[in-house]
């Protein structure tokens, strides 16, 4: 039983279920930006270097032969992911600078500081009138 009860401890734990939550949503946002770079950027840029569509860029290293299959390099698909990575790390750095200017406006704002207890104006006051007492008279 308690490694039922620490198993749905973990897993209950905040941090585990953000965790989960952030690999969910970065799955869809992986999709949304694959579909972007694919269906959006590309077509254009192929257009500007002529008509072209990177996802048929490959290199045949072996042509088939028989019944066995062709040995193909799809260097086109690999430049599309490259783009897929570079359009996903800037939405991430452009979050998280987000985010860090957030919390950094957050932080620049201090707490007023606390108003004495009723002990504290007391002890300041003896302190005043002890101080008042030992200074010498002229």
């Amino acid at each position: 039983m308690s490694f039922v009860k620490d198993f749905r401890d973990f897993a209950m734990r905040g941090n585990v279920v953000d965790l989960a939550v952030g690999v969910i949503i970065g799955a869809a946002f992986g999709k949304i930006v694959s579909s972007l770079v694919a269906d959006i950027i590309m077509p254009p840029l192929g257009l500007l270097i002529g008509g072209v569509d990177f996802k048929s860029f490959q290199w045949v290293l072996r042509d088939a032969v028989g019944t066995a299959p062709a040995v193909v390099m799809h260097y086109g698909v690999f430049i599309q992911n490259i783009f897929d990575f570079v359009i996903v790390a800037l939405a991430i750095f452009c979050a998280i600078t987000l985010i860090s200017k957030l919390r950094r406006k957050e932080e620049a704002a201090p707490a007023a500081p606390p108003k004495p207890t009723a002990e504290e104006i007391l002890l300041t006051e003896i302190r005043d009138l002890l101080k008042e007492q030992q200074t010498p008279r002229l």
